[in-house]
């Protein structure tokens, strides 16, 4: 098997994969409905992916990568690093409440332990360009033990476990939480909260899985 073929099996595997953790859900949808759809051995589906874990890891690193893209497309259009954070996270939330599969797949990516390791790290990252005004003697070590506290916020909100609690609650309160972490002024929060619950966050909620799947269409293209 050269190595072009092997790319090429590896990147239908994910497209297909996508398709089905977004439409069935990632804990609805298994290595054998992967495999049969394209008509592979589970033997060289493991060859390039030892579980559907892996898979998940996988589109977790192109998901934090389409995330900084969008956070980038919003900076052009005058919307600060801040507010495209907090946008993200209300986006993402938005999401899980509006449609079950979305949920699974966040929710997913939190509980395991690979994805979690992933999301944080691309977080802290993120961290230390958006908040560095407000945490100018913050070590590398302080940033890490932040997204540790910040990851499970996330986690909680998107995984709502009261859903008598409306969404614009549960997300002020994570988003407050998260800044005042990051020793965000109240006031500035206060304002960031604001215009969060302002912009079409539910349209986008409905909008990103598309946007998502298209986007790891074009990462896998032959």
């Amino acid at each position: 098997m050269t190595k072009k073929t092997k790319e090429n099996t590896k990147h239908k595997i994910i497209r297909v994969a996508t398709h089905k953790f977004l439409e069935l859900g990632y804990t609805e949808t298994s290595v054998k409905m992967v495999s049969d759809e394209l008509g592979i051995s589970k033997g060289n589906f493991t060859f390039h992916f030892p579980s559907k874990e892996h898979i998940l890891a996988e589109l977790v690193e192109m998901l934090c990568k389409f995330q900084w893209k969008l956070m980038g497309e919003e900076a052009d259009d005058g919307i600060s690093s801040l507010l495209a954070l907090c946008f993200e996270l209300m986006t993402m939330a938005s999401a899980c409440e509006q449609n079950k599969v979305a949920k699974d797949f966040f929710v997913s990516t939190y509980q395991s332990p690979v994805c979690l390791a992933i999301i944080q790290k691309n977080d802290t990252g993120r961290a230390k360009e958006v908040f560095a005004e407000y945490c100018p003697d913050w070590t590398d070590e302080q940033f890490r033990e932040a997204e540790t506290l910040v990851s499970g916020i996330e986690y909680a909100t998107l995984n709502a476990i009261d859903e008598t609690v409306q969404l614009e609650t549960r997300i002020s309160g994570a988003l407050n939480t998260i800044m005042m972490i990051y020793n965000v002024p109240e006031e500035i929060r206060k304002r960031k909260i604001e215009k969060t619950l302002s912009l079409d966050y539910k349209g986008m909620g409905k909008r990103i899985f598309k946007e998502f799947r298209d986007y790891v269409e074009q990462m896998t293209a032959e």
